[in-house]
């Protein structure tokens, strides 16, 4: 019989981390559209490229869709899809490395 164990701290931990990054992006995508409409300073796109790349890609497709925020910017679509397809994989990698344990 197969013996696993489940780490529900280390689960929380990773669930965690990426609800707050992708909630950050998304309120910085919110941020910048009402920065850009108002004529005032914007956020620099490096820093929006920046915390999608450690995680918040969701929160980044998210604010482009309900904020129609760089909806046009192919670079945007093509850099906020790739990460969080490569963070589907991270984290599938890190709760089956770290939080089941057979």
């Amino acid at each position: 019989m197969d013996n696993y164990s489940f780490n529900g701290t280390l689960m929380a931990i990773i669930v965690g981390y990426y609800l707050i990054i992708n909630l950050v992006l998304f309120c910085m995508m919110a941020f910048d559209k009402h920065a850009a409409i108002k004529g005032r300073r914007r956020i620099p796109e490096k820093n929006l490229f920046m915390v999608a790349i450690v995680g918040g890609s969701f929160g980044g497709l998210l604010g482009m869709v309900l904020k129609r925020h760089k909806t046009r910017h192919m670079d945007f679509i093509f850099v906020y899809t790739f990460t969080a397809i490569m963070h589907i994989l991270v984290a599938y990698l890190l709760i089956g490395k770290f939080v089941f344990t057979f």
